[in-house]
Formats: structure tokens, sequence, C-alpha cells
């Protein structure tokens, strides 16, 4: 673990990787714009004590067979669910424990077709061309504190490579875990979905709970080619002292689709707004997430889709809950620049506030930059009607069952877009919490 905080931190750790002297030099750079730059303008409030944080801690080396994982993490993993989900729904898994992947695994049949799946520190290794090609290149390091930051300490994550005109049956899997106290986990995922070629990708992230805060910065990088899909499924819960601090973007090419589907039941603060650049003409962007705040938590999320290509087409749906005092909001930008003639743009956000001390709020900043496009934006706020609850507690549930129902079909949308069992964790999560 570090808690120091300077050059010397950043270089250690790039010795200990092994790195080349490029990534080592970009680390530093990115260090000294992490110093240079402030905390966001927008958003909740930030009180974070970098000098607490422990910036790297590994535990084990990165095995493909779980016999040789780390007893007590490995039952970690197995109480989450995480290695009966590898042997009925996936075809490749990476698991991080702390800074690091611990675990790897993709199907034989998969690395005979070409694909590429592996921890992206493995990958800067083994696939250094591929890999130098589409670092950095989507998400820039001096973007704002925490991009910087990702930069001068990402660690782990996963890197995939799709070859044009190949369909994977299953998903992939990443799964992120925090165990210790005031860690910091700075994972960095590139996804490159070449032309004509599909992927779905699931992500899984918890953390155990502690009295001081721990820090998740992560940066995610999705290149979808011509006539592409892709679809990068996330259930967050992390516990209330993460702070959640998240860049996600892709850039989809002629004909492509992204889908992002977002789940935010955890963590005490999160800032999260899943983007899609649409570049290419016929490109097509949908994000569709919901965010459940109850005390002690804010959580800012939405999306951001920014048209450039003639004829495309995106769509957000955000749901949010607010209960006990939470406040769950609503970010988001649509930006039709001139050259997107026959933009099409869809904005849908509906807010379900549970009682009088929680509070939701909607900031959108939407921009049409030309006359032949459409750019339609609806919001919705409604409480839990007394007459609703009457009428189910008639039919014999209890006022909690009564309001768990209301929230179930509240969210019903957002979980016909899940993968099975993902719908069904999310299901228990929304009753937990």
């Amino acid at each position: 673990m570090y808690k120091e905080f300077d050059e010397n931190t950043i270089v250690e750790i790039s010795n200990k990787k092994g790195e080349p002297e490029w990534m080592k030099e970009f680390r530093i750079a990115s260090l000294k714009k992490f110093f240079e730059l402030g905390m966001p303008r927008f958003g909740p409030t930030l009180d974070i004590d970098f000098s607490s944080i422990n910036y790297y801690k590994k535990t084990q080396e990165n095995v493909s067979t779980w016999d040789k994982v780390n007893c007590s993490i490995r039952n970690t993993f197995d109480k989450l669910g995480v290695i009966d989900a590898e042997k009925k729904y996936l075809d490749g898994v990476t698991n991080q424990y702390e800074s690091e992947v611990i675990y790897h695994k993709l199907d034989k049949e998969l690395e005979e077709k070409g694909i590429i799946f592996s921890s992206t520190d493995d990958a800067l290794k083994s696939h250094p061309e591929l890999f130098y090609k589409y670092f950095n290149n989507l998400v820039k390091y001096d973007e704002n504190k925490f991009t910087a930051l990702n930069g001068a300490l990402w660690s782990g994550g996963s890197f995939i490579y799709i070859p044009p005109h190949t369909k994977l049956d299953r998903p992939l899997q990443s799964y992120f875990r925090i165990d210790s106290m005031a860690l910091g986990q700075f994972e960095r995922t590139i996804i490159i979905v070449d032309d004509y070629s599909e992927l779905s990708y699931i992500e899984g992230c918890t953390a155990m709970s502690y009295s001081v805060n721990s820090l998740h910065a992560g940066v995610v990088e999705i290149y979808v080619g011509k006539g592409a899909r892709v679809r990068y499924s996330t259930i967050q819960n992390w516990s209330k002292d993460v702070y959640n601090l998240v860049t996600k973007r892709a850039i989809v090419e002629d004909g492509g689709l992204m889908e992002w589907v977002d789940g935010n039941v955890g963590s005490g603060v999160t800032m999260k707004y899943p983007s899609c650049i649409l570049k290419g003409n016929g490109a097509r962007g949908n994000s569709i997430s919901i965010a459940y705040a109850k005390s002690g938590q804010v959580l800012d999320a939405g999306a951001k889709m920014i048209h450039i290509g003639k004829n495309t087409k995106s769509k957000i749906v955000s749901k949010s809950i607010a209960a006990e005092g939470g406040i769950a909001n609503y970010r988001g930008e649509v930006k039709i620049n001139k050259s997107a003639t026959g933009a099409e743009s869809v904005v849908k956000c509906d807010t379900l506030i549970m009682d009088e001390q929680s509070k939701s709020d909607t900031y959108p900043l939407n921009i049409v930059s030309n006359k032949e496009s459409t750019l339609e934006h609806e919001a919705s706020v409604s409480k839990i009607s007394e007459d609703k609850l009457f009428y189910l507690m008639c039919k014999g549930l209890n006022e909690e069952q009564a309001k768990e129902l209301i929230i179930a079909g509240f969210v019903d949308d957002f979980k016909k877009e899940l993968p099975m069992e993902y719908a069904v964790e999310l299901n228990r999560l929304l009753n937990e919490i």
C-alpha cells in the first residue's frame, strides 16, 4: 500500500509492474496534471482526503484456475456468486481484487477465433502495438482531476478485442471488489469491437463497508466498429463509504450501436455519465439507467450523446428513486452538431420520491445545431400514492411489501434490459437496501 502520493510512488508502482518507459512517463505527466486541476465545478461536493488513500495493493498473481486463488479471496467471490455465474452464463471472466486482476479465464474456442480478453496490464505487455493505438485515445488523461488520477495510478481492468465478423454466444464479465479500508481502485478498461461484430459485457462492483472513505476512479474506452453492436451492463453496489467517480465513453462508427445499461444502487457519492460519440453515419447510442439513493447517498448519474454523423439516433432513459433522505439526480447532455443532419434524440427522465426528506433534480443540457434534426425531452416526478399503497395493502401486503412492488414496477423497463441473472440480482439488491 502507498499513502504517500508523489512522483516516487508512481515510479515505484510502474517499476513493480515492469512497464515500458513511455508508460512511466505517461503516469508522471498524469500526476502533474492531477495536482494542477481542481475539483469538478458541478455535481455533489467531494470531500476527499487524498493523503489518506492507499493507492496500490497487490494480493497475488493473476491465475486461470480458482484452486490457485487465495482461499479467503476465493470464498469472497464464491459468496458473491461470481464463480457460479462463470460456469453457467459466461464465455470469459476477469476478476479484480483491490488493485490487480487476480483471476482471468477465456474459453479456448474464443482464443482460436482471435479474440483477445485479458487484464489491461497484461495487454500492455502482450499486445503493445494494439494497446498503444487505443490507450488514452478516447478519454484523455487531462480532461479532469479524476481522469488524471486514473492516468497516474491505473491498475487492472479489462482489455478486449473482437475481430471483424465475430459474435460471442455468451457475455464476458469483469467483477471489481474492494475489501481494504481507504483503498483507491483505478482500473482501466479498453474494448475494441471491430466491424460487424457483437459483444455483451457485464460489470459488477462491490466493497466492504468501513467508517473511512475509499475511492473508485475508473476509466472505460470503447470503440464500436462499422455495423458492430456493443452492450455494456453494470450493476454498481459499492458500500456507502465509497466515492464512485467514473468516466465511460464510446465512439461509434457507421451503422454501429452502443448500449449502456447502468444500475447504481450503492456508494456514498456517484458521478457517472456514460457517453456515446456518434461519429459515423447511421450510428446509434442508447442509455438506460437507474439510480436508487437512500440515506447518506448522493447519486449524480445520467448519460451524454454527441451526434456527429448524419442520420444518427440516440435514446436516454433515466429512472431515479430517492428514499430516506437520499439524493438521486439526473445530469445529462445531448449535443447534435451542425454536421449531424437527420439526427434524432429522445430523453426521458422519471423520478420516484419516496418521502418528504428525499430529493431529486434534473440537469439536462440539450443543444441542436442544425434545423434538420429532432430532440425530444420529457421528465416526470412522482411520489408514492397513498391510494396505491392502500389498494395493495388491501390485497394482503404490508406497507414495506407494497412499496417494494411499486419500486419493482417503476424499474421494470430497466430490468428487461439486463441479462437474466443480473435482473434477479437487482431485485435482491432493491429489496435489501
